[in-house]
Formats: structure tokens, sequence, C-alpha cells
């Protein structure tokens, strides 16, 4: 039993078409998470934590927590507390023991 090369050609083909839809998928999801965690490329972490942390009482725990997130979701919210609206990506990073990670 034989299976016809028209069927092997449309199998391999229909896969093909396949991934690239899920890689189109994967691209749109980055962009989407880019637009909510505030994605800017050209942040400076040093600068913006330096003055996110400037009141701190342990400025340089301040600092390495803030310098972390940062990192991870390229933006840090304005000011020296709160306004954690302006960077939702910021405001949902958690320890292990769910209390939050970012100054």
């Amino acid at each position: 039993m034989a299976i016809p090369k028209v069927l092997i050609v449309s199998f391999l083909l229909s896969m093909l078409v396949l991934h690239g839809v899920q890689a189109i998928q994967t691209n749109q999801v980055d962009s989407d998470a880019a637009s909510e965690t505030g994605y800017n490329p050209q942040i400076d972490c040093g600068v913006a934590c330096a003055a996110r942390c400037k009141l701190s009482s342990r400025p340089n725990l301040c600092k390495r927590a803030c310098g972390t997130c940062c990192a991870r979701c390229k933006c840090v919210p304005p000011g020296t507390y709160g306004n954690y609206d302006a960077c939702p990506c910021y405001a949902k990073l958690t320890t292990r023991h769910n209390k939050p990670k970012c100054p």
C-alpha cells in the first residue's frame, strides 16, 4: 500500500502553512505585550532607578530591585512612589512570597 505523492506533498505544505501562522501569531503576541508593558528600548535603567530610589531609606537595595524590574519590563513608573498604572508590568512582578518585587 503506497501513499500517493500528492498526499505527502499536501501534508508537508499544510504543515508549513500551520508553522507560518503560528509564527505570525507569536509576533502579534510579543508586540501586544510590549505595548501593554510600556516597552521602551531607549530607557536607561540606572538613571530611572536612581530617580525612583532617591528618597529610599535603603537606596542600594531599592536600586537593585528596581534595576531587575526595569530590565524585565523596560519601564519604570515616574516619581519616587506609586504611579504603577504607568508601567503595569512593573507593578505585577512579585517575589517568591507573593510580595511586590519592585519599589
